[in-house]
Formats: structure tokens, C-alpha cells, sequence
């Protein structure tokens, strides 16, 4: 068999992580299809294409270009766990929420949408050095364009599935080599700064694993062009640090803006006071603003 399951929480809403997915064409990462969603790994070096979906309350997993082998289904498990946060507990979140004006309806609405995650740290933090202030539908363009050039590519069953380009490949690259694909000078040389601080040892995903939010987010910022918001959408995202909080965020300032029915934008001490109710779960209390928008 080449099909397995993953256990899912109570609370996890595969449908709500898919819209998700599905929120931009020029995503090359990953490849939606009505109820479902196929993704390429590199296992042991070898490029593996699995498929993910609902099979009653489990994700049923079925790898479809190679027979299932024990380090295959350890690995893509393991994928698939970071992918869509299965572990994180949200009953306290929940509970916290259920109490809160503004995220009490969001929860209610989006009932099991989990933090769907980017388990690559070098593609986390480029992302968002990439959506820095443009709009999210140019910054996927950016995306396309880099891993469609620079990226890994693999054909199967006629269908083009891709890998983020590898820091050891963005080392190699030019300033022109990216402007040609409209980066801003800015981002050309952050993208590569921080390939090369991947590339040096300077950073690594293994690296951070273990360490306390602060001390992981002075880590990252130590990198040129990873700011506090950066550090904190990558923790977020790729260690599912659940008071990783982005508090200069754009979507944030809209959300509690709509909310709190200001005519402006909230200063970052009106967002630091309502995010004091979310303390240790900032991620979350994120997230759900950033749905209800």
C-alpha cells in the first residue's frame, strides 16, 4: 500500500487550511485540487510527490511516485505535522478566545483553522522578506518567478512539481540576476545575505529548534534585512512558536482597526494593549484577525 493516515486534533479543519492554500494561482509550492493538495519532498535525497486529504477524521496520506519505504513515511509525517500545526494543543486558546469580544466570532467562524506553516526556514524568511511592502498578489509573482528559475524542479505523471531554491543556489547568485525578475535592489541583497548566512552555519533551522522565543528571534535578527516582523512571521510559521507575535503587521493594525471601529490606524501601543489578553498566544490571536480580514 502507498497510502497511510495521520491522526488530526478535534480541532483542525483541513478544509479551512485548504482554502488557504489555494489563495493564490502563481503558488508553485504546492498544487491544490478540489479537495486535496500534492506537495514534492526531498527524502534522503530522492524527490518524493505525496498527496494530502481527508479520510474520515484522519489526513490520508498516499505518496505517488515510488513505493512507501519506513524513512518516507517518517519524513512526510513529519512534514505534515509542521505543515498544519497537529500538535499545537488549542484548548487554551480557545477558551481564551471564547472570552474576547473581537476573537470570540472569528473562532466560532473559522472553528479549526490552524497556523498552516512553512516547515523550510530559509523559504520562511525569504517569503517574507519578498512581501515586504508590496501587495500579497505581486510578492507571489516575485515567488513564481524565483522558483520557477532558481528552484527544483521534478515532472510527474506529467505535472511540474517544485522545491524552493536551496540557499547554496542563491549564494551563487548576482544582484542582476534577480532584478531581472524585478526584485527591488533591497530584497536582492537580503535574499542573498541571508542564503549566505544558511550557507556560513550562521543559522539553521537546527540551530534554533530548541531555543526560547527571544533568544531565537535575536538570532534571526542578527541577519541584515530581518527585522522584528520578519523574525516573528518565521517563527510563527516554521517553529510554530505560539506567542511569536508580528506586531507591526499591516493586517494586524486593519483588523483591530475594524474592530475597535477607529478612524485611523491603531498606534503600536493601542495593539500592544489589546494583544496583553492573548499573552502566550499571539500566533494564534494573529492568525484569526488576519481570516476575519
Amino acid at each position: 500500500m502507498n497510502s497511510f493516515q495521520i491522526p488530526t486534533p478535534k480541532d483542525f479543519s483541513f478544509e479551512l487550511c485548504l482554502e488557504f492554500l489555494k489563495r493564490s494561482p502563481r503558488e508553485l509550492l504546492h498544487v491544490c485540487q478540489e479537495s486535496s493538495v500534492l506537495k514534492l519532498i526531498r527524502v534522503k535525497e530522492s524527490p518524493i510527490v505525496f498527496q494530502v486529504k481527508m479520510d474520515g477524521t484522519n489526513l490520508g496520506v498516499t505518496i505517488l511516485n515510488t513505493k512507501v519505504t519506513d524513512d518516507i513515511k517518517q519524513d512526510v509525517s513529519q512534514y505534515i505535522y509542521e505543515w498544519f500545526d497537529l500538535k499545537t494543543d488549542l484548548t487554551t486558546f480557545y477558551s481564551l478566545a471564547d472570552k474576547d469580544k473581537i476573537l470570540r466570532n472569528l473562532v466560532k467562524k473559522f472553528y479549526g483553522y490552524r497556523i498552516v506553516g512553512q516547515p523550510d526556514l530559509f523559504e520562511s524568511l525569504v517569503w517574507a522578506v519578498l512581501g515586504q511592502q508590496i501587495n500579497l498578489q505581486f510578492a507571489y509573482t516575485l515567488k513564481q518567478r524565483f522558483v520557477e528559475k532558481f528552484g527544483e524542479c521534478f515532472t510527474f505523471d506529467q505535472n511540474a512539481y517544485f522545491i524552493f531554491p536551496s540557499p547554496a543556489i542563491v549564494t551563487g547568485l548576482t544582484d542582476n540576476d534577480l532584478l531581472h525578475l524585478q526584485f527591488s535592489r533591497q530584497k536582492s541583497k537580503y535574499t542573498i545575505g541571508i542564503a549566505e548566512a544558511f550557507v556560513s552555519g550562521q543559522i539553521s533551522k537546527k540551530k534554533l529548534q530548541n531555543l526560547p522565543l527571544q533568544e531565537a528571534k535575536e538570532e534571526l535578527i542578527k541577519i541584515k534585512g530581518v527585522g522584528n516582523w520578519t523574525a516573528n512571521y518565521a517563527l510563527m510559521k516554521t517553529f510554530h512558536y505560539p506567542d511569536a507575535f508580528p506586531l507591526e503587521d499591516a493586517g494586524v493594525h486593519n483588523a483591530i482597526k475594524n474592530h475597535l471601529k477607529l478612524d485611523r490606524k491603531p498606534t503600536l501601543e493601542e495593539v500592544r494593549k489589546v494583544f496583553k489578553k492573548y499573552k502566550g498566544w499571539e500566533a494564534y490571536a494573529t492568525l484569526y484577525l488576519w481570516k476575519g480580514l
